[in-house]
């Protein structure tokens, strides 16, 4: 398995990722059913699902992966755009179409997989009625997570949105703010670091279990489960969800098995959408 830092994806995408070539030809037309099928994630838990996916279910399915990771939430797209993967697996929704709209990208999102509750996390207060008066408070950077952020603390009685704020709301949003939070927009990757630094921090599910922290126990508060649009899924380029390879690999990560996996090695941290 390969890992793409943030740091180094940039470099790698402009020497053209030569042993992640896609296996479509330059017509554009799929690859061969028998072809390795290379699917971007974030490491944890994406990653970790497509390789128990990989050592145990898709030899007997008939399926060749090849898994690269990356530690951001950027790339992963523009390698699928580029014909440098064939799939990605590591967003939900709300961020491609955010994504689409900005970029103008022709992806397709297939079918939910699993949820990573969004969390606030401290180690400075114990409850959300300890955090203090103008405390610090980081919350992701991204249009979609800022405001899933932020909806999160509305939820929980911390800040009050203005009417029809949605899912998309923003800081302009804010209609009362009690405690006279202050909020630092971060990308999603460095929040678990600013713990250090802040009062409290909002963080992606997937960065938080990355970082030693337990979604389920260590959050002072959680994105519920039900009704919640931002399962994570498979991403392809339109026209695609029908290569023999994507199909293969969305019936293993909708199997029992796969369902299994994620509820006894995450523990409520990660939840089958499905």
């Amino acid at each position: 398995m390969r890992r793409i830092t943030a740091a180094l994806a940039a470099t790698a995408l402009v020497l053209g990722l030569a042993a992640c070539g896609s296996d479509t030809d330059e017509s554009g037309a799929s690859a061969s059913p028998d072809a390795t099928l290379k699917v971007g994630v974030s490491p944890v838990p994406h990653g970790e699902i497509l390789t128990y996916i990989k050592d145990n279910l898709a030899e007997q399915a008939g399926l060749k992966l090849e898994i690269v990771e990356f530690t951001d939430y950027v790339q992963p797209n523009r390698a699928l755009e580029e014909k440098q993967l064939d799939a990605n697996y590591f967003q939900t929704v709300p961020y491609l179409e955010t994504e689409k709209q900005a970029k103008g990208y022709k992806f397709t999102a297939l079918s939910p997989v699993h949820i990573e509750p969004l969390g606030l996390y401290s180690k400075k207060a114990t409850s959300l009625e300890a955090l203090p008066e103008k405390a610090v408070v980081a919350i992701p950077n991204d249009p979609t997570n800022s405001g899933r952020a932020l909806n999160l603390l509305a939820q929980h009685g911390i800040i009050t949105l203005k009417e029809g704020a949605g899912t998309s709301a923003t800081q302009r949003d804010i209609a009362d703010n009690p405690k006279q939070l202050q909020f630092r927009e971060l990308e999603a990757a460095q929040l678990p670091r600013s713990l250090d630094d802040t009062d409290a921090s909002v963080i992606n599910g997937n960065y938080a279990i990355e970082s030693g922290l337990k979604p389920a126990t260590d959050a002072l508060a959680l994105e519920k489960a039900e009704n919640n649009p931002n399962a994570n899924l498979v991403v392809v380029r339109d026209g695609e969800q029908n290569d023999p390879r994507v199909v293969k690999l969305e019936e293993l990560l909708h199997s029992a098995e796969v369902k299994k996996f994620i509820e006894e090695k995450y523990q409520g941290s990660v939840l089958p959408a499905f």
